[in-house]
This record gives structure tokens, C-alpha cells and sequence, in this order.
């Protein structure tokens, strides 16, 4: 499932910049997912019940908080018209340079580009305003319109990407009308809430609606936590508030599913737990600060549950560690498995990388790890996301124990070889990697489903390290023995990136 708009900027007819719209898959995925949250008669009953006595009263007290945010940005067109093939010496040729060369002269002048989008002042003396990034993103101006008609110029103070928040400040000459966070932590799914935003560039606008679910990951970030609502969220309405019956804000509305464009119902907000972390460190330092392990990690599956021994599948499969970074000097290994951070357990993958990330820089957390069947404790001081190279070099090394050339058996589909220095170089596989590589694979076979291809090397079967093909089939035959019905193989391919996939053991 993925995001549409890879820029996360869509310009509709009216010229505003709306949340982030998902693709088909994604809205059939999601609306499925919605439908799985009953709405019974007792349930909008119960959702009416929670709304506020007086809806025009609440609505009225915040509409001032809230701001349109208009863009503009200068903007080159690399378009050119190609000019017409004519015979040499045509009487036409001065005509066709002249014209076509004016034609590209102003396709590629610059023009100026608007978008319309909306905020909410958390700061009333400060003039601190909120919005989502793919708001300002690439604005050379931008200005901050009320509710009274008046109108200033907006700074960026800070914006962070990854969850899509940015921070912007405003000179009033006097105190504006701000509102206040409330807990998202405390949502339930079926409260009423409410929506105030610029959609379509129409100007404020209030829409109401209840919470459909909690926690979606929409695959936009590594930190999605996302409040799904039916309250009416259109182009133009990113960076608005979602409130609360007390006229708090619980959300900042950021993405919708729609085929159309327009709201069918599903739409997310970021909500106020994650929003909040955020904006405080990009009001203090301009920038972020997240926690950072120092680990690849991958999802979990129930394939992989079971060649591990676990009852269910949860938490996150570690894949990889980078060198020097926390998790090595921890002791963390490729193939443990985080089933509890700092405290607090991890559902699934996509969970840890917000715990991490929501956690002080130099904390020293406990994590407890699945490995080997057995659960482990290990202590981490958490290093800086920002700082960490992801490109670290590794030394040049020699593999050793090399299994005689001309052993080749086929095991699971797999053509297997020793990993001599002359097949190092035909399938240009890095000078750390060891293993065994894969010279072919039978088609239809697991290993061909799982994309295993030739030039990939086997570093591990069932979290012990091989150097020879021998090895493989003996780890086979011990895991048979024990009744196992699927094999856990750490893949790495040319240039050492390396992912665990089971197998299922052939008879």
C-alpha cells in the first residue's frame, strides 16, 4: 500500500494543497478495515450522547484559533516545444525558429504558484501556529490568514518530515486566540469530534463526525499512529485541528483516502501524543531529536513465529545491525527478536521505531530479545537518529573455511556453492559477506516464491552461521528431526543487506 502523491502536494482546480490522498488499494484496504468497527443504532446514539450541548457555541469559540495558510512559490517549467523537421533552405525555416523559439522562452520563464491550506495557533503570544509540512513545503512565502480577515506573514521555525508537522510564527500586534492539546491517548473509538479547516479554499469551515479507529498505519512514515475519522476532511483542510467535545485538539488532520479527490469518509489525523513530542523540539531546537537503536528490522509473519518457536507472532525481527552503532555496543544480534522496549511491549514491527524515536537521546532503556528460544534482557544507551551514518564502511576481509569448489547440491530449490573468490567476483558480492551463495533456482520452488535469486548468499539456516552447503543440509536434517516444518534463512545479497526468510522443509 502506498501514498499517491509522492511529494505530498496535490494543487486541485481552486488551487489548495489538501491532505495526502491514498490510492485505490489502499481505500479498499481501509474502508475494510473500517467496516470492521460496527455502527449500530446504539452506537451513533452513544456518539451523539458525548457530543457538546451546544455545537455552534463550541464551534464558534474556536473558529479564531484556527487560520488559513496560504503559499506561493516561484517555479521554473522545464517544458520545450521540438522544432519541426524541414527541408534545408525552406522558406518556412526562419519562420518555424522564430515562433517555436518563443514558445520555449515562455514555457520556461517562471511562474508563480499558489496553494491554500490550514493551521491552528497553540501560542497566542508567541504567534506560534501549527500545520503539516507538505503545507510549506518549498513555499518562498507564506501567510497566515484569520478569521477576522487579517492577514501576516509567516516564518518556518522548524518542520520534520517524517510525521508531516511543521512549526510557523507569526508578529501579531496583539494576542491571538490559541487552543490547546488534549490526550489522544485517551480516544475511543465512537467519539464525537470535531473537524475546522480551509477546504478548497472556501475559508473556515466546521465538520463533525466521531473516531473510527485508532492506530492505523497507512504506510506514509515509520511513525504512523494515525486517528482514522468520518468527519469531513477535503483538500485544503491538511494542517487543521480535530478537536475534541471539551475543544481540545486531539489530531492535526494530514491524509484522506478517496479515488475522487474528495471526502468518502475515511479520512486520518496525527494525533495529539505523537504531534506534540514533536513540536516541542522543533520550537526549542529548529530541529528534531529521536532516539535512535541502530538496528534493520523487518515484520514479524506468522512463517517466521513458527520457525522461531513463538506462539504468535508480535514484535520485530531484527535483520541487521549497524556497525558501531547502540544495539552492537548492546550486544543485540541478527535474529533477535524485540518483544518489549523500555517497559512496554511491541505488538508488531512498526511499533518499535516509534518507541524508539519517542525516547530521550543518551537514555539507557532495557529491551528484552527473543533469541534462540529464550528470552534475553539487554541494556542500551539510545544514540541520535540524525547523527547515526547509515553508510558506515565495512573492512575488507577474506572469507575462510571454503567448502571444496565443486560441491553443489540442491537443497529446497537451491542450487548452493561454497563462496569461492571466482564466484565472488561473477556476482560482485561484497568482500565482508559470508556464506553460502545460491547459483540457481528451480522455478515454482519456495525459495523462487520468496525471490531468492542466484548471486545471493545464505549467511544463516535457524540462527547458526554456515560457511558450506554441508552445513545447510545438516541444519535441515537436525531441524526435521525436531519436527519442524519451516527453516529461518538470513539472506544477504551482493552488497550485504540481509533479510530473514522461512522455508517450508520438503519431505
Amino acid at each position: 500500500m502506498a501514498l499517491l502523491n509522492t511529494d505530498q502536494r496535490q494543487a486541485s482546480p481552486s488551487g489548495t494543497t489538501g491532505p495526502r490522498r491514498i490510492g485505490r488499494r489502499l481505500a479498499a484496504a481501509a474502508l475494510a478495515l473500517s467496516l470492521a468497527v460496527p455502527a449500530t443504532v446504539a452506537d451513533f446514539s452513544a456518539a451523539r450522547a458525548q457530543a457538546p450541548e451546544s455545537i455552534p457555541d463550541l464551534a464558534e469559540s474556536l473558529l479564531d484559533a484556527v487560520v488559513n495558510i496560504s503559499t506561493a512559490q516561484n517555479v521554473t517549467a522545464q517544458r520545450s516545444v521540438p522544432l519541426p523537421q524541414v527541408p534545408e533552405g525552406s522558406p518556412f525555416q526562419e519562420f518555424f525558429d522564430e515562433f517555436f523559439n518563443r514558445q520555449n522562452r515562455d514555457n520556461n520563464r517562471p511562474r508563480r504558484v499558489q496553494s491554500l491550506g490550514s493551521g491552528f495557533v497553540v501560542d497566542a503570544e508567541e504567534g506560534i501556529i501549527i500545520t503539516n509540512n507538505h503545507v510549506i513545503e518549498g513555499a518562498d512565502e507564506i501567510t497566515a490568514n484569520f478569521n477576522d480577515g487579517s492577514k501576516l506573514a509567516a516564518e518556518v521555525i522548524g518542520r520534520d518530515s517524517k510525521t508531516d508537522i511543521a512549526v510557523l510564527k507569526v508578529k501579531p500586534a496583539s494576542p491571538l486566540k490559541a487552543v490547546s492539546f488534549g490526550d489522544s491517548e485517551s480516544l475511543r473509538v465512537g467519539e464525537w469530534v470535531m473537524a475546522i479547516g480551509n477546504p478548497f479554499g472556501l475559508g473556515g469551515t466546521v465538520t463533525t463526525g466521531i473516531v473510527s479507529a485508532r492506530n492505523r498505519n497507512i504506510n506514509s512514515g515509520p511513525y504512523d499512529n494515525y486517528i482514522q475519522t468520518d468527519a469531513s476532511i477535503n483538500r485544503g483542510n491538511s494542517g487543521g485541528p480535530l478537536f475534541n467535545r471539551n475543544g481540545e485538539v486531539i489530531g492535526i488532520n494530514t491524509a484522506i483516502i478517496s479515488p475522487s479527490g474528495g471526502s468518502i469518509g475515511i479520512g486520518f489525523a496525527i494525533p495529539s501524543e505523537t504531534a506534540t513530542k514533536v513540536i516541542a523540539q522543533l520550537r526549542e531546537f529548529g530541529e528534531t531529536r529521536r532516539g535512535w537503536l541502530g538496528v534493520r528490522i523487518q515484520e514479524v509473519t506468522d512463517e517466521i513465529a513458527e520457525s522461531l518457536g513463538m506462539d504468535k507472532a508480535e514484535g520485530a525481527l531484527i535483520a541487521g545491525i549497524t556497525e558501531g552503532g547502540p544495539a552492537e555496543d548492546a550486544g543485540f544480534e541478527a535474529g533477535d527478536v524485540v518483544l518489549e522496549f523500555n517497559g512496554s511491549r511491541v505488538p508488531a514491527m512498526h511499533d518499535l521505531p516509534r518507541m524508539v524515536a519517542d525516547t530521550p537521546v543518551g537514555e539507557e532503556v532495557s529491551v528484552v530479545v527473543l533469541r534462540k528460544g529464550e528470552e534475553v534482557t539487554l541494556q542500551v544507551t539510545l544514540g541520535r537518529l540524525e547523527e547515526a551514518d547509515a553508510s558506515a564502511a565495512a573492512d575488507s576481509t577474506a572469507p575462510s573455511d571454503e567448502a571444496p569448489a565443486n560441491e553443489t547440491p540442491t537443497v529446497l530449490g537451491m542450487t548452493l556453492s561454497a563462496l569461492t573468490e571466482e564466484l565472488r567476483t561473477q556476482y560482485s558480492i561484497a568482500a565482508d559477506v559470508k556464506g553460502v551463495v545460491v547459483t540457481a533456482v528451480e522455478d515454482g520452488s519456495g525459495a523462487a516464491e520468496k525471490r531468492i535469486a542466484a548471486g545471493d548468499v545464505i549467511v544463516e539456516v535457524a540462527q547458526e552461521a554456515v560457511s558450506s552447503p554441508a552445513d545447510i543440509t545438516a541444519r535441515i536434517e537436525t531441524l526435521k528431526g525436531e519436527s519442524r516444518r519451516l527453516a529461518l534463512f538470513l539472506i544477504s545479497n551482493a552488497q550485504g543487506e540481509v533479510r530473514f526468510i522461512p522455508l517450508t522443509i520438503e519431505p
